[in-house]
């Protein structure tokens, strides 16, 4: 049972702004979330929050206003292992979505398989909150999963678990970071964590998501100008291991909702090369996703 009171997350913006840099074709949102409703896919009882409704429906619309036409979406750990909410939405969105799935050391060789015709392409080992995978079974889900090409997402705060950037030498698939790493942007790019992620980065043995700014900002509203010297660092050590994600709807935020068009022209300021920013909406996860 939850220890306490559970924080209920604020509502997305419900106004997007088209981004004043349009989006090349073909381009992917790596990371949002479906919730609800709760009649139908409940959530777990041990959850650091509880999510607003977001429905495929809504964040479609949403991907219209910024001009993507690809996406991935990603389990989240209120849901624990139950993916039901993700593969409904799958089955519903269609050929350009991919799933990143959470699943236990149980799964079998039948489930994955089955995941896999859904469109899953990797499963999600979870750090930070409660409702994830631990780490101790990190490399036995990575064997189970190597022969269908998926690859491991990690969400965690890269300052504060030296030993993750080890977790590269074993790993028998490839390794994708959330939210550029999770860690606090004042901590700055000298950090030994982060040095530690970008230099996985330069060796091409890890993908980074940039996304969530949000998260680990010092300041109250976008620019969220400190992240900014993180992700130009990222981007510089392999552009061809970067993927932007939205985060949708953005939840267990501690600031004010941030609008998805600023999100998505926060990248046009990272990477201002147009030939930049394709490769990283487009390129880049078409080959790590599989779109054709």
């Amino acid at each position: 049972m939850p220890s306490g009171p559970i924080p209920v997350c604020q509502e997305p913006d419900p106004s997007p702004r088209i981004p004043r840099v349009p989006v090349p074709a073909g381009a992917c949102d790596t990371h949002a979330h479906v919730f609800g409703p709760v009649e139908k896919y409940a959530l777990i009882e041990d959850r650091t929050y509880t999510p607003p409704e977001a429905a495929l429906a809504t964040y479609q619309r949403l991907l219209r206003i910024l001009g993507i036409e690809r996406a991935v979406l990603v389990q989240p750990s209120v849901y624990g292992t139950d993916n039901s909410a993700m593969l409904d939405a799958l089955a519903e969105a269609g050929k350009n979505y991919r799933g990143i799935a959470v699943v236990d050391i149980g799964v079998s060789q039948k489930q994955l398989k089955a995941l896999h015709k859904a469109g899953v392409r990797g499963i999600r080992v979870n750090l930070l909150y409660k409702g994830g995978v631990s780490l101790a079974i990190l490399n036995r889900l990575a064997n189970k999963i190597k022969d269908f090409g998926w690859h491991v997402q990690l969400l965690v705060d890269v300052s504060d678990c030296p030993e993750f950037w080890r977790i590269a030498d074993s790993l028998p698939v490839e390794l994708v970071i959330d939210h550029m790493g999770h860690m606090a942007a004042q901590k700055g790019v000298d950090d030994p964590g982060f040095q530690g992620l970008l230099s996985l980065v330069r060796e091409g043995r890890a993908w980074v998501k940039l996304s969530a700014p949000y998260r680990t900002t010092a300041r109250g509203a976008t620019p969220y100008s400190d992240v900014a010297g993180l992700a130009h660092a990222l981007i510089q050590a392999g552009p061809d291991r970067m993927i932007w994600a939205s985060d949708w709807p953005h939840p267990h935020v501690q600031i004010a909702m941030p609008n998805d068009g600023e999100l998505i022209d926060m990248l046009a300021e990272w990477a201002p090369d147009e030939e930049l920013r394709q490769r990283i909406l487009v390129d880049n996860p078409a080959k790590l996703y599989g779109f054709k």
